[in-house]
């Protein structure tokens, strides 16, 4: 069967700088129905793993590691042998979440995962925090944007380890770049498209979000 694309919606809290907030987070499955990658593990690694069934988990890709986007993560690796990816430039949020358990690899600039006969090419997208990254579809016309690029504008930069010229450049270079119809697949709330997102840059730039 061909790859395809799942999103499983699972709810907690995110953490940062002394605060805590309510999240629902989206939990990405790309894959067919012998092999699978999750992109971003939040939250509840039971309702992850009956996602997946008895497929076989190749990679849970973190696309940065704020701690509603990994909590999960040792514990659905745990479950399944499944490696934990992360970049390393996010380390230093990674070890407020998880200090005695390490991602198993790294994450780089033009790295290709496969997964069910797709490739997808992880972007570094620094901003939102300094080891962001999205993964990049083009077979599935589909790009996993994490906490990066939001339907209406840009993640999130007003809290520790995050800067706004940064991730705008990040996105301008990297994301929009990408043909206009390519789906843009959040890590919270609905998803949008390039071309939707494109003639918005200088309204965000004139509002500084």
């Amino acid at each position: 069967m061909a790859a395809r694309i799942e999103r499983l919606v699972t709810s907690g809290t995110f953490s940062l700088d002394g605060g805590t907030w309510d999240v629902d987070n989206n939990v990405w499955l790309v894959g067919d129905d012998t092999e699978v990658i999750v992109i971003d593990c939040a939250h509840d690694a039971g309702a992850i793993a009956e996602a997946l069934g008895d497929r076989t988990l190749r990679a849970i890709v973190c696309t940065h590691a704020h701690n509603d986007h990994i909590d999960a993560a040792p514990e659905l690796a745990e479950r399944t042998r499944a490696p934990v990816l992360l970049h390393a430039d996010d380390l230093p949020l990674w070890k407020q979440t998880h200090p005695d358990r390490m991602p198993d690899g790294d994450l780089s600039d033009g790295q290709v995962l496969t997964v069910a006969g797709i490739e997808l090419t992880v972007l570094h997208t620094p901003g939102h925090a300094p080891g962001a990254v999205c993964l990049y579809a083009p077979a599935l016309t589909a790009l996993f944007s994490g906490d990066t690029l939001f339907a209406g504008g840009p993640g999130a930069t007003g809290r520790s380890y995050s800067d706004f010229p940064t991730i705008v450049e990040s996105i301008r270079e990297r994301l929009l770049t990408l043909p206009g119809d390519t789906v843009v697949h959040t890590g919270h709330g609905e998803t949008t498209t390039v071309a939707a997102e494109a003639p918005h840059l200088q309204e965000w730039l004139d509002r500084g979000f």
